[in-house]
């Protein structure tokens, strides 16, 4: 791994340790652009993470604050907090401009994952996703180059692989508590599936040529297989192979996009 600062070398050990596809999709893009990912794949990381280290909301509110918090303090020029992603993480954010109420949004949209309340509808849902993936996904971008008129299908190609990544932990969130699924219905599953490979293709229309769009490459898989097998949502069974998602990270590193 060819990471030129202590920083960036710590975030990239933590997403390593607890992300390990993010860390193969970014470990596929040029290096250069290797260092402004990685402080925004650790930033990702500990906002999700944040709410399931205790079984107290106040403090897992608190650790959702802290984020917030630093969010502010970069976006104002302070020194950024002791702690070994929030310096890295600020020297991106300032150095590409990237927005950082984007980020705020994705730190609150986490205080979901504190409580057991279900969500409201669709549309609740909908906005999650928006905010803890796509979001997420376009600043990535951004930090890689895009440009204003991409956001439309980045943010698509996000939601999906948000979707996608909700899915797969359907069983870990309902054994923790949750009601992850608005209607866990097979019929209802398979629509949100479809729903997820619509946006999907919307997004991979653009032929948007972007590095931070490679760890979406296991939502087709994942999506297809929630719609024509529901019932694998519940079972834990929609990971594709290591060797498929390996040959399908290949691939787009080889031609530059999905």
């Amino acid at each position: 791994m060819s990471v030129p600062d202590q920083g960036v070398a710590a975030c990239a050990a933590l997403v390593a340790a607890g992300d390990p596809d993010r860390f193969r999709a970014i470990m596929a893009a040029p290096v250069a652009l290797r260092e402004r990912l990685f402080p925004l794949a650790a930033f990702a990381l500990e906002i999700a993470r944040a709410p399931w280290v205790t079984e107290e909301p106040m403090i897992a509110e608190m650790r959702l604050q802290f984020w917030r918090d630093t969010l502010e303090e970069a976006a104002a020029g302070k020194p950024p907090r002791a702690h070994e992603v929030a310096a890295p993480l600020a020297r991106v954010l300032i150095a590409q401009r990237l927005p950082v109420e984007v980020l705020d949004r994705a730190v609150a949209a986490r205080r979901w994952d504190i409580y057991r309340d279900p969500f409201e509808d669709e549309a609740a849902l909908d906005s999650y996703l928006d905010d803890t993936g796509a979001g997420l996904t376009w600043v990535a971008a951004l930090a890689c180059g895009a440009r204003g008129p991409e956001e439309g299908p980045v943010r698509a190609i996000g939601r999906a692989h948000a979707l996608a990544r909700f899915l797969v932990a359907v069983p870990d969130l309902e054994a923790r508590g949750r009601v992850p699924l608005v209607d866990g219905r097979p019929e209802a599953v398979a629509a949100l599936a479809r729903r997820g490979l619509q946006d999907l293709k919307t997004g991979l229309a653009a032929r948007v040529a972007n590095p931070a769009l490679y760890e979406a490459v296991t939502a087709a898989p994942i999506l297809t297989r929630a719609a024509k097998e529901p019932g694998a949502v519940a079972q834990g069974h929609l990971v594709p192979l290591r060797a498929i998602q390996t040959m399908r990270l290949m691939r787009a590193a080889w031609r530059g996009r999905l």
